[in-house]
Parts: structure tokens; C-alpha cells; sequence
């Protein structure tokens, strides 16, 4: 007879306690341990769940380890491939997070009726298999894809499942639906997701089955669940964006085979989702020439150059206290842009209601906006329009000071190809720029003030 025993566990970090708790004191959060009921089970039990027998290791040198390239599976999808870093890695397990009815089940599910010559077993545990169908139905006709959909939230059945089927790659909609017998607890509790996913962990590394687990979010923006759930995982993406616009961003939070810094961004339309090539020519409206308050920055996110519409929209303000907001961009760094206008330029905005938005529904944390950031206020509060045709890049520090950006070339190239002729950029940033590549205008600043005379004269 297993023995069962009651502990409270954080739904945070995971940290286990024999009683409740107000204050986790692992990671400092507040109410946030929840009763879990908990059966040892047999390490027999444990392996017959896991589908194969473990294979004992034994200790190696470094110089002993072969360390070829990891194999990768083609998905067929540019954006995708490269968060990853090249295509799915055999044997990994990928957990794709994001907001109710952002799109992560139609991504995947594109993304594996896609695939042909690899075998594809498709569990969903969230809808039925005549939903899946319609569904699939509104994407397209499948391109010769191998993919099986079984409907099952057993994770004893899900093994047998595949040991019937032998897929190459196996995708869990969603990992908060699965439970195991070895537990008692409900599906979606702390115990059952981390037992799980540690389950399925296993049973990936041992047979070199791609996993992909699609994962809900709670209010704060975080996986639901325990946060050793990320832990577990070799990566983590995250699918973001509002549900009011029709672009979708694909982030990487974690990766054991590639970069953190990519970035995939997708159109949401009718027949699923299209990918963005060249994100930029959809980010810029056409006509707001001799409209004021509109900058345009050349900024990086991951490792492609986007140029981004950044509005400001600057008011006298109406009740006693000014409003402050910003929609896309970080506000705690706005106010501090908006001292620096008071304080080093002169510009008396403590009176006025200042909007800051990030034309899009984008969310942009490259700090080389801020250049455009102050100009686009200044250009509200002066109701002076800047010229269409200038770009600009530059992080400004609490002096007054443009401070120099990395990859100053690829956000030049990048204004060049859209037809911008002007181009301002930090003095220092000019050191070792290849000037005779470039066909368009630079003009280098090194203050705030410096900038403003160029813009507005």
C-alpha cells in the first residue's frame, strides 16, 4: 500500500512545507501555498509510466563525450525554426506559453499538418477530435503531413499511445490537462504538472522524441503552474500579443540549443497564421505626414532591425493631476525621459498629459528608442511635424546625453531599404562606420538639444 501524506507546496517556486504558510520563504511570495495530497509511488511504477527501461550510466571525461551537432527536425516555418535556433532538436521538450486564445494551438497545429516524411501523434486534451478537425479545416488542406489526433488526458495512455505509434514527434495540448495515476491530486494541480512534465522529460531523453507541450498562463503572465515546470523544460517560448491587433510575437525565454535573442512575429488572419518577413513595412503607416507627435526608430529585437511608429500625444491637463501612460513601452523609463526634457532641455511638462504609444500593439524594450521617444513628445508639444523621410536611433541618459547603440549598421540598412534619406544617430556610434556603403544622410548628435535643432530648426 502506497502511503499518502498532505503537504502545502508554492505555486511559485515549488518549495514543499509540512504546514500552510503566509509567506513562501524560499522566494518571498504571499499566499501562494496550496494543499496537495501526495502518494509515494513503487520506482517499478515510475519506469512501466515512463514506456522504457532506463539504461545505467556511468561517469565519462569530457574529452570522451562525442559532441556532434544535434540533430534537427525542419518544421517548414522560418519564424519558428529560428526561435529555436534551426529546427526542432530530437529528444528535446519545448513549452509553448501564452493567453487564452492567442493562437498557440493553431500555431503548432499548422506547423505539423505542414510537415511531411515525419510522423506527428497530436494529444489533445482540451478539445474534442471534431473540433480539431474543423480547425484544421479552416488552415488549409494538409500537405501530405503523417499527423494522428487522439483525444486522452491519461498519461499512462498517452505512453501507450505512442508505443503503438512510435511518432517522431509528439505534441500535448495542453500539459495543465494531463494527469498520472501515481498521483491523486487533480489534473492541473502543482503535483500532477510537475510529475508529468518530469515524466515526459524523461521518456523524451531516452527515446530522442521531440516533445512539444502547450502550456496556459496565469494573471501575471507567467506558466501556470509550479516554476520548476521551466525548469524542467530544455525551452521555453512564449507567444504573445493583443488580441484587438492582428500581429502575434513569438519570444524566446529559454533555450538549451540556441539563442534567447530571436524574435518571431505572425499575422493573425482568417486561415490561420501568415509569417512576417519584413515586419517593418507593416509596422509603419503610410500617412502621417504633417501629423505631429509621429517618430520614427530604427530598433533591434532578438537579432533582426524593425522600425517602428512611435505616437506621443501631449495635452494640458484637464483635473488637477497629469496622466501619464505609455502602451508598448516601459513607463517608469518615459517619466524618466520626460526629467531629462525638464531638467536638461527646459521644457515645462510637469503641467501636461502625456500618451505614449507603440504603434502596432508591439512592446519594444530596446532602450535605442528613446531618442524618438522625446522627439515625438517634443513634435505633440510643439505641434510641429517631423519630416518623413528622417529615422533615428539613440539611447539618452539622464544628462542630456545620445549614447552610442550597437548594430548601428543593420538599423541604417535596414532604414535604407524603406526609403528613409536622413538618419540620426549618436556622435560616437560614427567611429568606424563604413560611410561609403551608405546612401542615405547622416547626421550624428551628441546632446538632446543638438537633436531638436536638427529636427525642428
Amino acid at each position: 500500500m502506497a502511503k499518502e501524506k498532505t503537504v502545502y507546496v508554492c505555486s511559485n517556486c515549488g518549495q514543499e512545507s509540512p504546514k500552510w504558510q503566509g509567506k513562501c520563504p524560499a522566494c518571498g511570495q504571499w499566499n501562494t501555498f496550496v494543499e496537495e495530497v501526495v502518494r509515494a509511488a513503487p520506482v517499478s511504477a515510475r519506469r512501466v509510466a515512463a514506456g522504457v527501461e532506463r539504461v545505467k550510466a556511468r561517469p565519462v571525461t569530457i574529452g570522451e563525450i562525442q559532441a556532434d551537432e544535434e540533430p534537427r527536425i525542419d518544421l517548414r516555418d522560418q519564424e519558428l525554426n529560428r526561435v529555436l535556433g534551426g529546427g526542432l532538436v530530437r529528444g528535446s521538450l519545448v513549452l509553448i506559453g501564452g493567453e487564452p486564445g492567442i493562437g498557440k494551438s493553431t500555431l503548432v497545429l499548422q506547423t505539423v499538418l505542414r510537415l511531411s516524411g515525419h510522423r506527428v501523434l497530436y494529444v489533445s486534451g482540451e478539445e474534442s477530435a471534431r473540433q480539431l478537425k474543423l480547425r484544421a479545416d479552416r488552415l488549409g488542406p494538409p500537405a501530405g503531413s503523417d499527423c494522428l489526433v487522439v483525444c486522452e488526458t491519461a498519461l499512462e495512455q498517452i505512453y501507450t499511445h505512442v508505443k503503438n505509434v512510435r511518432p517522431d514527434i509528439v505534441v500535448v495540448d495542453s500539459i495543465q490537462t494531463i494527469s498520472t495515476d501515481t498521483l491523486e491530486s487533480s489534473p492541473g494541480s502543482i503535483a500532477q504538472v510537475r510529475e508529468c512534465a518530469a515524466s515526459i522529460l524523461r521518456f523524451a531523453k531516452e527515446t530522442h522524441t521531440a516533445v512539444i507541450l502547450i502550456g496556459h498562463i496565469n494573471k501575471e503572465g507567467s506558466i501556470a503552474g509550479p516554476k520548476v515546470l521551466e525548469h524542467i523544460v530544455d525551452t521555453v517560448l512564449q507567444f504573445e500579443g493583443d488580441q484587438h491587433y492582428m500581429y502575434r510575437i513569438l519570444r524566446s525565454i529559454k533555450n538549451r540549443f540556441g539563442s534567447t535573442a530571436e524574435l518571431g512575429i505572425y499575422e493573425m488572419r482568417q486561415d490561420g497564421l501568415r509569417q512576417v518577413s519584413n515586419p517593418s513595412e507593416l509596422l509603419l503607416s503610410q500617412d502621417h505626414e504633417g501629423m505631429s507627435g509621429v517618430a520614427i526608430a530604427s530598433a533591434i529585437e532578438g537579432v533582426r532591425p524593425l522600425l517602428i511608429e512611435t505616437q506621443a500625444l501631449v495635452s494640458s491637463a484637464v483635473y488637477g493631476n497629469p496622466q501619464r501612460s505609455a502602451t508598448g513601452f516601459d513607463i517608469r523609463r518615459m517619466n524618466m525621459l520626460l526629467a531629462v526634457l525638464e531638467k536638461r532641455v527646459g521644457f515645462k511638462l510637469a503641467q501636461k498629459d502625456v500618451f505614449l504609444n507603440i504603434a502596432g500593439g508591439l512592446r519594444v524594450n530596446d532602450p535605442a528608442i528613446d531618442l524618438s521617444v522625446i522627439s515625438a513628445i517634443l513634435s505633440s508639444n510643439m505641434d510641429v511635424a517631423i519630416e518623413p523621410e528622417v529615422c533615428m536611433a539613440g539611447e539618452v541618459g539622464l544628462s542630456g546625453e545620445i549614447r552610442p547603440v550597437n548594430r548601428i549598421e543593420q538599423r541604417i540598412g535596414e532604414a535604407g531599404k524603406l526609403g528613409f534619406r536622413r538618419f540620426l544617430l549618436p556622435r560616437q556610434n560614427m567611429q568606424g562606420l563604413a560611410l561609403g556603403r551608405l546612401e542615405m544622410e547622416l547626421v550624428p548628435v551628441r546632446k538632446v538639444e543638438e537633436a531638436f535643432r536638427v529636427l525642428f530648426g
